[in-house]
């Protein structure tokens, strides 16, 4: 297992935006760091209230936002807006091409994750869909949110999933990865296998299926589910 800290990521500030990179991403540019299998973008971003990303265009790509602050209201080009909010996730398969715009229109800053992962089809129908979650800590397991089949909440054009839940402090918790993990703590601090992680870290899981979580206060965690062969 691989930890990157949260003071080891790429940093960009402008003002309305200030993003953390765990890839290469815009005017960060790191050859050591392109991706994780398929997964090619994670930014931890804080949008500025009444800011937000004008309309944009995007292809062949599945583009997954986790809120976990605030809300981000979305637009594009196919007539779809909503608006999603903490704890709650959209996907966007920007398949042979879309144009959107994302806003963050309250009073506060929102803090999202913004995760792009490569396609298994290309030039699909472009779509959006998103989905309320429960605000719930979970007791024995992680939530599935996105995944590539009928059982996942959120349906994503990638063999992924995503799995992600809030944990009490004092708690333990086992997480089966089908193909390699991209583990992100979003809040708090706990202990994955015995490596410890605070939040905004991330750890890279490869060759270990059974992962023990052990959390030393309230926190939030993700677990991203995929194969390190390219597509």
């Amino acid at each position: 297992m691989n930890k990157i800290s949260y003071e080891q990521l790429g940093h960009v500030n402008h003002g309305w935006l200030e993003a953390r990179h765990h890839f290469s991403f815009g005017s960060y540019q790191d050859p050591n760091r392109l991706g994780f299998g398929n997964l090619v973008v994670i930014n931890d971003d804080l949008i500025a209230a009444k800011k937000g990303f004008a309309t944009h265009g995007h292809d062949n790509m599945e583009i997954i936002t986790y809120v976990r602050q605030g809300a981000i209201s979305h637009e594009d080009s196919l007539g779809n807006k909503g608006k999603t909010r903490a704890g709650d996730v959209q996907v966007m398969s920007a398949g042979s091409g879309v144009r959107h715009s994302e806003f963050n229109d309250e009073d506060e800053t929102t803090s999202l994750y913004q995760i792009w992962i490569k396609p298994n089809k290309l030039n699909v129908q472009p779509r959006w869909d998103a989905k309320e979650f429960p605000k719930n800590y979970v007791d024995d397991h992680l939530d599935l949110l996105v995944g590539n089949n009928e059982n996942a909440p959120l349906f994503i054009h990638a063999d992924a999933t995503i799995h992600a839940g809030k944990v009490h402090a004092n708690k333990t918790l086992t997480h089966r990865l089908e193909r390699s993990g991209y583990l992100l703590a979003s809040s708090g601090s706990f202990s994955v296998n015995g490596v410890k992680l605070s939040k905004g870290d991330a750890l890279e899981i490869i060759d270990i299926k059974d992962l023990e979580i052990n959390s030393t206060e309230d926190s939030e965690l993700l677990v991203i589910d995929l194969s390190l062969i390219h597509i």
